[in-house]
């Protein structure tokens, strides 16, 4: 396949993402590059989706080796590209959390494409709303497979992989990694579409890593269910989160909860979220230890957008204010004139023990700034 490449989409430790655009056809790509000698990840990532053909999972174009006009030789992983970024993008363009009704359309099209994934033999492991994204008819589609593992048979001696904040209890313990622990990372992706940041976010400023990872594994806790969701959606989080694996739901059971089947299908508002590349990772401590993937847009977006998790109810309401009329209603200029700079003190808003600072808006809309937790 002849291609030519563009400007960089995002830059991981190992990786660095690029749109391109193919010859003969004007298709825009997305091309993950590596150096060979550094390409590990990237190939096994390749070998597996590859193998894989979902509207629900990215799509492979394909793979080559190359010497580059320097002499440095290349591995480049050639997928579709997804031009409306991720769900973790979505939830921050739309005041740090989605309204329902999106968050059952995108649960539903993430669980079909577990369920296909899981059908072939093959567990992602690092589920999460940035390994998400939104395609170019508006659904959501699967992507970053660095982290997957063939699962029949299960290869007892791979270690665990992933990111710490969606890690099942199983895999925070170190003991495997399956299926169901996809299904607990699902739990954990509704709560951070709700609310625009992962589960057991407020323990960050507090504890180290180890001691979160430790809380995960051993305390016998869940994450925190957000106040707004309705009881069917609860009672469809503690189906991901039940702490013994062989008790969560699998996919397809998920699929029939009366929270996914009780809700008609949802458009997607492209207004609502960003260009962005095929795979965005936040490289901070609740990345994954594989490609982690951090575009330049959400870096700075995530700088002025809300990202705090468990709000207090009257936060999460004024969350749901970021569009004027709701889903429907015009974008609010982020840009333009007619905002001040206020320091506010609001009660389970407190970050690092300093009060959060907030951009106040004529419209009523407040957008905190977010957490930046640190690398693992």
């Amino acid at each position: 396949m002849e291609w030519t490449r563009g400007r960089i989409l995002g830059r991981g430790s190992t990786a660095t993402v690029f749109a391109a655009t193919r010859h003969n056809s004007n298709e825009i790509l997305a091309v993950k590059s590596s150096e060979l000698h550094r390409s590990e990840f990237l190939q096994r990532e390749a070998e597996i989706l590859s193998s894989l053909s979902s509207p629900y999972v990215i799509g492979y174009r394909g793979s080559e080796t190359k010497r580059e006009l320097n002499g440095v030789v290349t591995y480049n992983l050639v997928m579709e590209y997804a031009p409306y970024g991720t769900l973790t993008d979505a939830a921050a363009k739309n005041g740090g959390g989605l309204e329902e009704a999106m968050i059952v359309k995108y649960t539903r099209e993430m669980l079909r494409g577990l369920e296909y994934i899981h059908s072939r033999g093959v567990a992602h492991c690092d589920v999460k709303g940035s390994n998400v994204v939104v395609g170019e008819k508006g659904e959501a589609k699967i992507v970053d497979f660095g982290c997957a593992k063939r699962v029949d048979p299960e290869v007892e001696s791979e270690p665990v992989v992933g990111t710490p904040a969606f890690m099942a209890p199983e895999v925070a313990r170190g003991e495997k990694q399956g299926r169901e622990s996809d299904i607990w990372a699902v739990g954990c992706t509704v709560i951070e579409m709700a609310t625009g940041s992962p589960p057991w976010t407020e323990a960050s400023s507090g504890e180290s890593p180890v001691s979160v990872l430790y809380r995960v594994g051993y305390s016998g806790e869940a994450p925190e269910l957000p106040c707004l969701l309705t009881e069917e959606a609860k009672d469809f989080l503690e189906k991901c989160f039940k702490r013994e694996a062989k008790e969560r739901w699998t996919a397809t059971q998920l699929l029939n909860h009366p929270f996914l089947i009780t809700k008609p299908n949802t458009e997607p508002v492209s207004g609502l979220v960003s260009s962005s590349p095929t795979s965005v990772i936040d490289q901070t401590f609740w990345t994954s230890g594989g490609e982690e993937e951090e575009t330049e847009e959400l870096q700075e977006d995530s700088r002025n957008l809300d990202r705090l998790n468990l709000w207090a109810c009257h936060s999460e309401r004024i969350g749901r204010l970021r569009c004027v009329g709701g889903l429907d209603g015009s974008r609010l200029d982020m840009e333009g004139g007619g905002w001040i700079t206020v320091r506010v003190s609001c009660e389970g808003t407190m970050v690092g023990g300093s009060h959060e600072e907030n951009i106040l808006g004529d419209g009523g809309t407040v957008n905190g700034f977010g957490c930046h937790l640190c690398e693992l």
